[in-house]
């Protein structure tokens, strides 16, 4: 009897790794995907020329819009596209709500220690927007100084970085970044930051609008997709989507739709 039992014990020692290896690949999202025929994609619907929903027509339209449908496209299954934002980015795909964020996410220290960035496939400065009629910011060396109001959204990448670069401006964090512009326009703030595919939403929409530009580099920040972390065949897969959406043209073609090709990572 105990000759049986130590050979079942040796012989679950073989098998209960296969079993853990085989019930991880049923849980992969690569094999979810598979099985339903979607791939749920997150997105900040209110990033102009990313992931923009035209507020009357309620219709899709972006960059990374038209990427997601092409890697539905190469996976062989349909989009479903999941609303999030950035404050929201790292529960909503650690907690599984989507299977990728594809709303050029910028790859930041706080954020790499819970996601897992592709490659970039965008790379952006950071600009700042102020109104025609502010008389205190004339160019980008009146940002930071005493009695300037900086306005960030709460959870960008423009938030740590103003932190830490501003020494005598204010800084004003909000919510969403509807109240950081309204906060400009009220003249309450002086100015907002923002990237540059934001930037042009307001150059093309906003009549009140004016761009500060930085005279030289002030932060380039990478932009790429992000999954969760612990799926080795799921992150290679967008991997080679991301590599093969270079080589061919795709996201440069795409790119150029939206007037973004002067941000395109190599």
């Amino acid at each position: 009897m105990r000759t049986l039992s130590v050979l079942l014990a040796v012989a679950s020692s073989f098998f209960l790794p296969a079993l853990a290896a085989d019930e991880s690949v049923l849980n992969s999202p690569l094999e979810r995907i598979k099985a339903s025929k979607t791939v749920r994609v997150c997105i900040w619907p209110d990033y102009y020329s990313i992931t923009y929903r035209n507020p009357k027509t309620q219709q899709l339209s972006g960059v990374d819009i038209d990427m997601a449908y092409e890697l539905g496209k190469d996976l062989g299954v349909t989009v479903r596209f999941v609303d999030s934002s950035f404050a929201k980015l790292i529960d909503d795909v650690t907690q599984d709500r989507c299977d990728i964020a594809m709303f050029a996410v910028g790859i930041t220290p706080q954020r790499a220690e819970k996601l897992r960035f592709t490659r970039p496939h965008l790379a952006s400065d950071i600009y700042a927007v102020t109104t025609k009629s502010n008389r205190r910011i004339k160019d980008w060396s009146d940002i930071d100084k005493p009695g300037s109001v900086v306005a960030v959204a709460k959870g960008t990448l423009h938030e740590p970085v103003m932190r830490e670069r501003l020494k005598a401006a204010q800084l004003l964090v909000l919510d969403t970044p509807f109240a950081r512009e309204q906060e400009v326009q009220s003249g309450r703030a002086d100015v907002f930051m923002t990237d540059y595919p934001y930037s042009q939403r307001f150059l093309t929409n906003a009549d009140w609008a004016r761009l500060v530009s930085p005279p030289s580099t002030f932060h380039i920040t990478p932009y790429a997709y992000a999954v969760k972390p612990g799926d080795d065949r799921w992150y290679a897969r967008v991997e080679l989507f991301v590599s093969e959406i270079k080589r061919d043209g795709r996201l440069v073609e795409a790119a150029r739709r939206y007037k973004l090709d002067p941000i395109v990572a190599q």
